[in-house]
């Protein structure tokens, strides 16, 4: 195969002449996104640079200490970001999208790197660290939705759920229209994705692998394995999110109490 082609300094800058371009763009139309496209290419660029940096000592180290606890970092921050995307809070909400994506990313992580990949040691770092942040930035996607959906949909359907509940109704049948929307909402981007992969795009990991010089053909099989991973821990976050949400927000005579709800 051939040898990836190599990216310095003067190749990354040319290719950030269509961020700044886009900019522009956003300036003459009054988008008013000029400034944080700008300001997103510039962080990018920086974490990116600082991560590539981080990996290299981190793959250089052997032992599992080091490897999980940069992974429960990761699951941390994804939970606490999950959170910030929404604007409609209640009390534990944080602790509930940490717990959900620490649970759900490391269960499917695992059965990819253990039961797929067979990978020995499983905390290979550089193995388990990129797999597992596939899974967390699909996953937070999907609890980020899951968790605005449910919530302001028991803010705005609460006559709809109360009138169910003083009609003998159980808080699951009661519920089962706003939760069903809310974990579909959260689950259709990596339905979306996996239906358009292959026809429509050509998903960023395997063309950076392509990029790389790997066989195409092997570079899909893995494009595969990844997507059904993403979408294990998609499901499984939402889910749980949007059931653990609706926990939240009921007391324990099963009253929906939208006070708790702040926007």
């Amino acid at each position: 195969m051939t040898s990836p082609i190599p990216l310095g300094s003067l190749e990354l800058a040319l290719a950030s002449l269509l961020v700044l371009a886009s900019a522009g763009a956003s300036l003459m139309l009054g988008l008013g996104l000029g400034r944080r496209l700008v300001l997103a290419g510039v962080r990018a660029t920086l974490q990116l640079g600082l991560l590539g940096l981080l990996l290299r000592w981190i793959f250089s180290i052997e032992g599992p200490w080091l490897v999980v606890s940069w992974m429960l970092v990761m699951g941390v921050v994804a939970g606490g970001e999950a959170v910030r995307r929404t604007s409609h809070r209640v009390a534990g909400q944080w602790r509930l999208s940490m717990g959900v994506m620490l649970w759900t990313s490391m269960s499917v992580s695992l059965y990819g790197l253990v039961v797929v990949l067979r990978v020995d040691p499983w905390y290979t770092p550089r193995y388990a660290i990129p797999l597992l942040g596939l899974v967390l930035g699909n996953t937070l996607n999907g609890i980020a939705l899951g968790l605005e959906t449910t919530l302001s949909g028991y803010v705005q359907e609460r006559d709809q759920v109360e009138l169910l509940l003083a009609h003998g109704a159980t808080r699951r049948e009661a519920t089962r229209a706003v939760v069903r929307r809310a974990a579909r909402t959260g689950m259709i981007p990596i339905m979306n994705s996996m239906v358009a992969a292959g026809i429509v795009s050509i998903p960023g990991m395997m063309t950076g692998q392509i990029l790389s010089g790997a066989d195409p053909a092997a570079a899909a099989r893995y494009q595969v394995f990844v997507l059904f991973i993403i979408a294990g821990g998609v499901t499984l976050g939402t889910i749980a999110a949007v059931l653990g949400a609706t926990r939240l927000v009921f007391d324990d005579r099963d009253r929906l109490r939208v006070e708790r709800v702040r926007s």
